[in-house]
């Protein structure tokens, strides 16, 4: 007869802290591409499963640690799901509900921190641009992905770390009247070679 425990895993209950510092260190040295699951794990001293079981994803663990609320892997996979002619303005929804959820000091820190500045940097440069990629395919889709990169990086900027008042001032439902055309033209055009 097994006798199974459900709820929540025996051990050191200072695991998931444990993990968050590590991952925090790893991140910010290393940058977000290479800085893997299971590096995080060996330095930890935890199976990688543990990161699952915490976090949900690699995804989940760098907004965690870093303390970056608006890198939320659930709101990125739910913005990648139906067509890709709503994708704009899900992307929009989504980082809007996100940072606007920060607070305006949480913002400035970040954008005070070089080292958190780099990390959410390779956060978009890699993680969003590549499933952004991915979500369009095709030939062109690395390069309308990072045009669409820049698109929200820039509101990213403009609005929550080094806002200008007329962008920040903005409502949602605004940022996605203002943002949204630009937005659908870096994901849906076709970039011309030179």
């Amino acid at each position: 007869m097994l006798n199974k425990t459900r709820g929540r895993p025996r051990g050191n209950p200072d695991t998931k802290a444990r993990i968050t510092e590590v991952a925090r260190e790893l991140f910010l040295k290393h940058g977000y591409p290479r800085t893997t699951v299971r590096a995080i794990a060996t330095a930890a001293g935890v199976d990688s499963a543990l990161i699952s079981y915490h976090f949900g994803s690699k995804q989940g663990l760098f907004s965690q640690s870093l303390n970056l609320l608006c890198v939320d892997p659930t709101a990125l996979d739910q913005a990648l799901q139906g067509d890709q002619a709503g994708l704009a303005d899900r992307l929009l929804d989504s980082v809007t509900a996100l940072w606007d959820a920060a607070t305006p000091a949480e913002n400035r820190i970040a954008a005070q921190d070089a080292d958190t500045m780099r990390a959410l940097r390779d956060y978009l440069d890699g993680e969003l641009r590549l499933r952004v990629a991915e979500f369009l395919g095709g030939p062109d889709a690395t390069q309308r992905a990072t045009a669409a990169v820049g698109v929200l990086g820039g509101l990213i900027f403009t609005r929550y770390l080094n806002p200008i008042r007329s962008i920040g001032g903005l409502s949602p439902a605004d940022v996605r009247h203002i943002f949204g055309p630009a937005l659908r033209a870096a994901l849906h055009a076709r970039p011309r070679r030179a």
